[in-house]
């Protein structure tokens, strides 16, 4: 899986609140929750995000309640990726459910900027900064989550896999 776009940077301990505002969990609909994504760390970033950007940041992103209105907003955004540091262990089983594909990679987080273009190759975990001519590396996703992330997340695998399991031989 090859991924391609522009950065948005954020710091450390971006929190499951700064991701999608406690305020706004009154609804579960994505889009709802896509309008107001980031807007505590970044006023202008709901507005600005482009479908196919991808978010870099720090460490411990994704911290705070267990919520997964948090990668639900930022994949209903149109963010396609997010590289940290760091993530929150709950944030990340979150956002392999929901088929949001994330990857750590120190060199990425420090090294690039925001606007920078940058290319993912999910299979090999090799992060090209296409701006600045570079090439970090992440740690690769494994076989069973990518295949979460094609589906859609683990609710869509699950369907497929039962539908296979129920097909007449």
């Amino acid at each position: 899986m090859i991924l391609k776009g522009r950065v948005w940077k954020f710091g450390n301990n971006i929190d499951t609140d700064a991701i999608i505002p406690a305020r706004y969990l009154n609804t579960s609909d994505p889009k709802e929750l896509a309008k107001h994504v980031m807007e505590d760390a970044d006023k202008d970033f709901p507005a600005k995000v482009k479908k196919g950007d991808i978010i870099i940041a720090e460490n411990n992103f994704g911290c705070g309640s267990s919520r997964e209105h948090a990668p639900i907003a930022i994949k209903a955004a149109g963010v396609q990726a997010v590289i940290a540091k760091s993530f929150a262990r709950i944030f990340y089983r979150n956002a392999f459910n929901i088929g949001l594909p994330i990857f750590e990679s120190d060199e990425a987080s420090e090294k690039t900027k925001q606007g920078d273009e940058i290319e993912i190759d999910a299979d090999r975990g090799i992060i090209k900064n296409i701006t600045k001519n570079e090439q970090y590396i992440s740690k690769p996703i494994p076989s069973f989550m990518q295949e979460l992330i094609s589906a859609g997340g683990l609710i869509e695998w699950t369907k497929r896999k039962m539908a296979i399991l129920n097909q007449p031989t």
